[in-house]
């Protein structure tokens, strides 16, 4: 049987933030990306999404900060800084790494089984999908 394990964390920053320098924040985003870590489980669209709102961002900003904008180019990059949050705060806590300590059946010895929230939402839905195939008697391809 799995022991829960739980852990407290600080709220987690947002990715871009008002008050920064865009330049550095884009920059680091864009590492992020593509580190594969902290955004491991971004879908290949959302990814697209948010670097064409980075893009645009960096359009009506350049060199210079938001504050400098005209009220209509304001608005513009403010609802692409809300955009490119809501999606890599989503992908961010998707890809983040769950560890339990279980014993294998019929056995004292313990094992760390480690999966991303993603990958454990995943599994639980191809058990689910498995187990409504099984009492219904057809066969059901499982699969990611």
């Amino acid at each position: 049987m799995a022991t829960p394990v739980v852990v407290f964390a600080k709220p987690a920053e947002l990715p871009l933030r008002s008050g920064e320098s865009f330049q550095v924040q884009q920059q680091k985003v864009q590492a992020d990306l593509r580190g594969g870590e902290v955004y491991s489980e971004i879908s290949a669209e959302n990814r697209g999404r948010v670097l064409e709102a980075l893009e645009r961002m960096s359009s009506l900003i350049g060199e210079g900060s938001v504050e400098s904008l005209s009220p209509e180019k304001k608005v513009a990059a403010f609802n692409d800084q809300e955009l490119v949050n809501n999606l890599l705060t989503q992908a961010r806590e998707d890809s983040r790494l769950i560890c339990r300590r279980e014993k294998t059946l019929g056995s004292q010895m313990t094992t760390s089984q480690c999966f991303t929230v993603a990958e454990r939402e995943r599994m639980k839905q191809n058990s689910q999908s498995y187990m409504r195939s099984m009492q219904s008697g057809k066969d059901v391809k499982v699969g990611n």
